[in-house]
């Protein structure tokens, strides 16, 4: 679709009232398993999908809806003990050759060491905006929320409701921002062993497999893209309500010092520090304030 065919002046006034909410239980009315040959299961009459990973194939699932804007969320627990190799992939995508995408990786690790968690925003087939972290607790001993905020001003990873990045809209400056293009829900566990783990030279101990991640809770307040049509109708600004605050959410002082210790603390890679990556000098956008 092209940016042309959408109005984000009309939905502007129209976004706040209507908006859908998502069951947040139960992955039979939310959720295909799209691969795998049965190593994707929805299991606890719904409440639960899990995703294995043995040496013949990984497993994966996408949202039955397309959503354009909202605030998502999703508990995981990782894959435990030696998950060196694996990555765990949940991402909001479009298609085409110029899609939009808004990424969580979970890179494993050997037993003992972190995971990483991968980050990235694709505006219109263009990535390389990676921000990489460690998490302050195991993702792989209970469940953890992992939420992505995305309104037309911005982008923010939230990590148990601490954000952990904020990707801003700076189209006046030329950066592609995700924002036309409806986006499905995805998520696989996959094989990577050539690059995951310290640069591949970790590879997958296949002995351990298979290896299973899990999720439950999923939760949207969204504007769902059907037919061409956002379900964000309403034409009565009055009718907001705290479900629909997200459309303009911004990040307060008190978000702001907790992401602020985030990335002072836990920030292992950023694009926007690498200088020999991009010699010819780094993206505008890592110029703003």
């Amino acid at each position: 679709m092209s940016s042309s065919s959408f109005n984000l002046t009309l939905l502007l006034p129209l976004i706040v009232g209507c908006l859908m909410a998502a069951s947040a239980s139960n992955f039979y009315q939310n959720f295909d398993i799209t691969w795998g040959d049965g190593r994707g299961k929805i299991v606890n009459n719904g409440e639960v999908l899990t995703l294995s990973l043995d040496k013949a194939s990984g497993s994966g699932f996408q949202s039955m809806n397309e959503y354009l804007f909202g605030k998502i969320d999703m508990q995981l627990k990782l894959v435990p003990g030696n998950s060196a190799g694996t990555v765990t992939a949940y991402y909001l995508s479009s298609k085409g050759s110029t899609w939009d995408e808004i990424d969580f990786e979970f890179l494993g690790n050997l037993s003992g060491d972190p995971y990483i968690l991968h980050t990235n925003v694709f505006g219109q087939g263009k990535g390389n905006r990676e921000q990489q972290f460690y998490l302050w607790f195991d993702p792989t001993a209970d469940f953890h929320t992992y939420s992505i905020l995305w309104n037309p001003q911005r982008i923010i990873f939230s990590v148990d409701g601490t954000p952990i990045r904020e990707f801003k809209n700076m189209e006046s400056i030329g950066v592609p921002f995700p924002k036309n293009q409806p986006m499905r829900i995805y998520s696989s566990l996959w094989n990577a062993d050539d690059w995951a783990t310290r640069g591949g030279l970790v590879k997958t101990d296949w002995t351990q497999a298979s290896f299973t991640a899990s999720y439950r809770n999923f939760k949207a307040n969204a504007c769902v893209w059907s037919n061409g049509a956002s379900s964000c109708k309403s034409n009565s600004p009055t009718s907001a309500s705290t479900n629909s605050a997200w459309f303009s959410e911004e990040l307060d002082s008190t978000s702001q010092q907790r992401l602020q210790w985030v990335q002072k603390n836990y920030m292992i890679y950023n694009y926007c520090t690498d200088a020999k990556r991009f010699p010819q000098g780094l993206p505008p956008e890592c110029n703003m304030s």
